[in-house]
């Protein structure tokens, strides 16, 4: 008899085939909750209501510090990007070069956010721009009601300075108003597509991000697969199950980027773009998951995230994931 669990996770094209059933995770029966990931996370990291979901890299890894840390994860990363582009400022704030923050006020949705901890390494160990240098300034990038607050608990470096903006206020509006001179996010704010005087850090973030990967090797990982850890003492057997799922239906949505008969996906020009990224970051394949593959980007994460006071201390790769998923048989 299959086991019953609960999968929170987006619909990403590398999970669809688990969604539609036609990968399914050996002995084991899924109920595949699509969310978007805010809410996935909320709810997980707060009240723990789905047996296994995506989670966040660096909301996982605080739940590290805890004496009885409620997950455990496996090597497979359904969310990764470039985060350079992600980085905004107001034109009027005189930042001409990444160096120009210096002394600027930040906005960023979470200090502990995924995508912060890798924009703010990467400005303190690219550009010379120290997280002490500037102001943050934490809150809701968008108009709403309910005040935008930590998922998680977490502790601040010495000289490290943020601000909670009030409930009517947010980031998106208090860069093109001037309020704040850049912001460090996940997402688009509604200014970039309404304001003149918001803009991107790196206006030519494509080259910028290109030759970032092409001298570290680093794609960033943003979300992770965790498990409730008691679910897993409990049935150590599925951390490797799901994980040859999620391989599965990764290769699917490979097979798919290559059909030529007819797009499967809305993009005219879909193959010269996968050619682009192929010629770029070598190989058939430019996202995989796995330990291995993927141990020095997690080792850079890693530390970022405790050089920036969030880790108690300085956590192996090896650290984050399940014994029986870092290693496999042979013949």
């Amino acid at each position: 008899m299959a086991l019953k669990l609960s999968f929170a996770c987006w619909d990403y094209d590398r999970v669809k085939a688990i969604e539609d059933g036609r990968v399914r995770p050996e002995g084991i029966e899924l109920n595949f909750l699509n969310y978007r990931v805010e809410e996935t996370f909320f709810r997980q990291l707060r009240f723990q209501e789905f047996d296994v979901s995506e989670l966040s890299l660096s909301s996982y890894t605080l739940t590290l510090n805890q004496e009885d840390p409620p997950f455990i994860a496996i090597p497979v990363f359904p969310s990764r990007y470039f985060r350079h582009q992600s980085i905004y400022i107001n034109t009027k704030a005189d930042i001409k070069r990444p160096q120009d923050l210096k002394g600027k006020r930040v906005g960023l949705p979470e200090y502990q956010m995924t995508a912060p901890v890798w924009q703010r390494g990467i400005m303190e160990e690219e550009f010379d721009v120290p997280m002490t240098s500037v102001t943050f300034f934490s809150g809701a990038v968008e108009p709403s009601a309910i005040e935008r607050t930590s998922k998680i608990p977490h502790s601040l470096p010495e000289g490290v300075t943020v601000n909670a903006i009030r409930p009517d206020q947010n980031l998106s509006q208090m860069l093109a108003d001037g309020e704040i001179d850049a912001l460090f996010t996940a997402y688009k704010p509604s200014s970039f597509d309404t304001s003149d005087h918001v803009t991107h850090l790196f206006p030519n973030f494509k080259e910028t991000e290109a030759e970032y990967y092409k001298r570290t090797k680093i794609f960033p990982i943003m979300h992770i697969i965790a498990l409730k850890r008691s679910v897993y003492e409990a049935n150590p057997w599925i951390a490797r199950s799901l994980q040859k799922a999620f391989a599965k239906s990764l290769d699917i949505a490979y097979e798919a980027l290559t059909e030529r008969s007819a797009l499967r996906y809305i993009l005219p020009w879909l193959e010269e773009h996968v050619e682009q990224t192929k010629a770029l970051m070598g190989g058939g394949r430019w996202w995989e998951d796995g330990f291995q593959e993927n141990k020095h980007v997690l080792e850079k994460f890693l530390e970022y995230h405790y050089k920036q006071g969030l880790s108690k201390r300085r956590f192996k790769a090896e650290e984050l994931f399940a014994p029986n998923t870092l290693e496999s048989f042979v013949l």
